[in-house]
């Protein structure tokens, strides 16, 4: 457990870092150390990493998850985060810190941003915040006109309805894999692999594999910034 009493009130909490690039992690695990007193933090390299030790160990009360890991794509490691522990608050680092990127976050349920090149006040001041139950923006954040990059809000909404495991499967659909493949990598049987499927076409309102990609899709960061007009 982590111990940031001095900072938070509480006398445990525990925070959990999911980053994948090792000296940002042990430059924010020693930020997080040396000006919250924290003694103990999990660090997680993957999503899928991150996702198994939540299943295995203890619930943290605070997340900092970094959007660019090699197994997310877009929003959709925020959406499987949060619907695997939906109590707890998760901080997005990412170094896009476009006001439409900030906006689709926090629509999909992030408690706070903190764009990576701010400095360690800003980290310090987003687990203080959110550990007290309040929603944490980068200084100098404005809301886009039209709300997250003029996409389509009902996406998210649609990709945080996945559990888990349908967030992993539609995640390999995602990169072509077959149900057989998809059998294979999740050490699960093709019918349950087909049975996920069919509740993920449901949920996602698409007609076919080929159509719940291309919505999918339409969550990540380049169709964002795209929707919003970027040239």
């Amino acid at each position: 457990m982590i111990t940031i009493g001095a900072a938070t009130g509480n006398e445990t909490d525990m925070i959990m870092i999911i980053d994948d690039h090792p000296l940002f992690c042990e430059a924010l695990q020693m930020t997080l150390t040396e000006t919250l007193a924290v003694t103990r933090i999990h660090a997680s390299n993957s999503l899928g990493q991150a996702l198994e030790d939540l299943r295995t160990g203890p619930e943290p009360d605070a997340i900092l998850l970094d959007l660019n890991l090699p197994d997310v794509a877009g929003l959709d490691g925020l959406t499987r985060l949060r619907n695997a522990v939906p109590g707890v608050p998760v901080v997005v680092v990412s170094s896009m810190a476009d006001d439409r990127i900030v906006a689709a976050v926090l629509q999909a349920g992030a408690a706070g941003f903190v764009p990576k090149h701010s400095p360690r006040e800003g980290f310090i001041a987003a687990i203080r915040k959110v550990m007290g139950g309040g929603t944490y923006l980068p200084e100098n954040y404005t809301p886009p006109t039209g709300g997250a990059g003029g996409g389509d809000h009902g996406v998210v909404d649609k990709l945080a309805t996945l559990t888990p495991q349908q967030g992993r499967i539609l995640a390999l659909v995602c990169e072509g894999y077959l149900n057989k493949q998809i059998a294979f990598e999740l050490s699960i049987s093709e019918t349950t692999v087909k049975a996920h499927v069919t509740a993920i076409l449901r949920k996602m309102g698409a007609q076919s594999r080929t159509q719940a990609v291309r919505i999918a899709n339409s969550a990540s960061f380049a169709s964002i910034l795209r929707d919003g007009g970027v040239s």
